[in-house]
């Protein structure tokens, strides 16, 4: 039987400038996916894209490689990620002088 979980990594958080998510670590899972839901942005928000880091230890992190664009007008987001090893997060940057509030989910799966 396989297994699964859904953390909340980020609840109610605002992204502003330059950001990265709590880290998580996974290695127990096969696969995940990143839920970002946008609760409130700023007026006249625009897209930006986010990127999946991957870490070893959760101190050290490289790009994984996998992006997506997180558009402020729509509620929900995703990404799917696999052969990630031991820990995850995401990290970005909003356009300059423009924010968000936002719960984050992860969503692992042996």
């Amino acid at each position: 039987m396989r297994q699964s979980y859904t953390a909340v990594v980020e609840r109610n958080t605002e992204w502003s400038g330059p950001f990265s998510t709590e880290p998580y670590e996974a290695a127990w899972a096969s696969e995940a996916v990143f839920f970002v839901r946008v609760l409130h942005a700023s007026a006249h928000a625009r897209p930006f894209t986010l990127r999946v880091q991957i870490s070893p230890d959760g101190m050290h992190w490289v790009d994984e490689g996998s992006t997506f664009t997180l558009t402020p007008s729509s509620e929900l987001a995703f990404c799917r990620v696999a052969h990630f090893g031991g820990w995850l997060r995401l990290v970005g940057e909003t356009p300059r002088g423009e924010s968000l509030r936002v719960l984050t989910y992860l969503s692992l799966k042996s």
